[in-house]
């Protein structure tokens, strides 16, 4: 191990993780002390074994949240998607693992198809500040979105004012076309959420190192691995691994 990475990575000598505690997928529990578990937190762990440092899991209520923390130095890695905007201040790694967007649409729809969805009318709820609705607001030109501040309440304003379309995960989309009769969920996809391990620029040495420690572990089935350790095979897929 390089004592420039070590350095990078771990400048106070404990390796302090952003841990998006609202990714129902990559944080799946918690401890009886209150420390995340699930995928996210296995992947910041190994990553201080492999520093030689211990590691201080740093949870954050949202994406935003723990975006905003690479301002005030509060986080040396952060476990989150992976967008253009958030790219201004932190470097991400590549992906290790994807999670499918898309949308549900109430009963009541005359959406027949998924080109229809971004037309003048339509509101689309999402939870603020998601990887998914950063990518809408990029992509969207005619559809109005609807930002509220968790996934629950997306689905309870989705339901309680009737409003056209509801976007978030397939996962949880699944989940909640179960409670609501006669919703639709639709097959395709708007975008796939990248999950990355983000750091600050200006440290070559820590990204490469990130790069190709997820290139590993796409290639030797650790990724997988912690997939199937927290029973979440079939909602997260692991990144391709690029060439």
């Amino acid at each position: 191990m390089k004592s420039s990475v070590v350095s990078q990575l771990a400048p106070t000598g404990v390796l302090r993780a952003g841990i998006n505690m609202s990714n129902f997928l990559l944080v799946t529990d918690k401890s009886t002390d209150g420390q995340p578990i699930g995928v996210s937190p296995d992947i910041a762990r190994e990553i201080a074994r492999l520093l030689g440092v211990d590691v201080q899991l740093i949870s954050y209520p949202g994406p935003g949240e723990l975006a905003d923390g690479i301002t005030t130095d509060s986080w040396d890695i952060g476990n989150i998607a992976a967008e253009t905007e958030r790219a201004k201040t932190i470097q991400f790694s590549m992906p290790y693992c994807e999670i499918q967007a898309t949308y549900l649409l109430p009963a009541s729809t005359a959406i027949k198809s998924f080109s229809e969805i971004d037309s003048p009318g339509h509101r689309i709820v999402v939870k603020q500040r998601s990887a998914y609705d950063l990518w809408l607001t990029e992509n969207l030109q005619h559809a109005s979105l609807v930002r509220t501040d968790s996934v629950d309440s997306a689905y309870d304003l989705f339901v309680n004012e009737q409003l056209e379309v509801l976007a978030g995960l397939r996962p949880k989309l699944i989940e909640q076309q179960a409670q609501l009769a006669g919703s639709r969920l639709l097959d395709e996809s708007f975008t796939a959420v990248q999950q990355s391990i983000g750091c600050a620029h200006g440290k070559p040495e820590a990204a490469e190192f990130l790069n190709e420690q997820i290139k590993q572990w796409i290639a030797n089935g650790f990724i997988q691995s912690l997939i199937d350790k927290h029973g979440v095979n079939g909602k997260l897929s692991v990144a391709t691994l690029s060439v």
